[in-house]
């Protein structure tokens, strides 16, 4: 399994203007490079700080950030993670393009699959693209998705706010699933590069240092 940030955190200084505005910090103002080099900001980072973790509305504004995700996970995995659905999109690539454009190997599931289910997945790969029959075309695509163990790697990009990645975090951190740990320690270590890395490290996770 692997994760990497695509684009993000977005819209961090939007966010906190608007806490700004909820404090008249930035009534007179505007979300501009003034705005960041005013003690206003300054103040509202400390500010965003108490409220990232307070549930009951006040870290609503961390609805306004969001990360964009290029994630590469097993299904068991993904059965799980679409249970998030509020605050989540996701784009999958075409299973039917994927499993049937090459010949499967070990790389294609986590950890690797037995050798009998590769040979049995390559074989009915190969009923497909010997038939021109649209019948027998689709039956052999239902009987690969049939066949195909959960171990299979599936790429999608996600597009989620923080507010939602810290309730994925808090409900999952200490979930027995191996790649939990994994999706939310390569979301910390791209996030180092980030110039609101201090910022959106703590919005996330609070602080939880063994992560990085």
């Amino acid at each position: 399994m692997k994760t990497s940030i695509i684009s993000g955190p977005t819209f961090v200084d939007d966010a906190l203007f608007g806490i700004g505005l909820s404090y008249g910090l930035t009534s007179d103002m505007d979300c501009d490079a003034a705005f960041r080099k005013s003690p206003a900001y300054k103040q509202l980072v400390d500010v965003s700080k108490k409220l990232a973790h307070m549930q009951g509305g006040h870290n609503k504004f961390l609805e306004t950030i969001t990360l964009t995700l290029d994630v590469k996970a097993p299904r068991y995995w993904w059965q799980e993670f679409d249970t998030y659905r509020v605050g989540v999109t996701k784009q999958s690539e075409s299973t039917i393009h994927t499993i049937m454009a090459r010949e499967l190997t070990d790389d294609d599931f986590e950890g690797g699959t037995f050798a009998h289910f590769l040979a049995e997945l390559n074989a009915i790969r190969e009923d497909y693209i010997a038939t021109e029959d649209d019948e027998e075309k689709q039956a052999a695509f239902d009987d690969m998705k049939s066949a195909l163990p959960e171990g299979y790697l599936q790429r999608r990009v996600v597009c989620l706010n923080l507010k939602t990645l810290q309730n994925i975090y808090r409900q999952r951190k200490n979930h027995k699933l191996p790649q939990w740990h994994m999706f939310f320690k390569d979301i910390a270590n791209d996030l180092q590069e980030s110039p609101y890395a201090e910022l959106a490290l703590w919005y996330i996770f609070a602080g939880d240092c063994e992560l990085i």
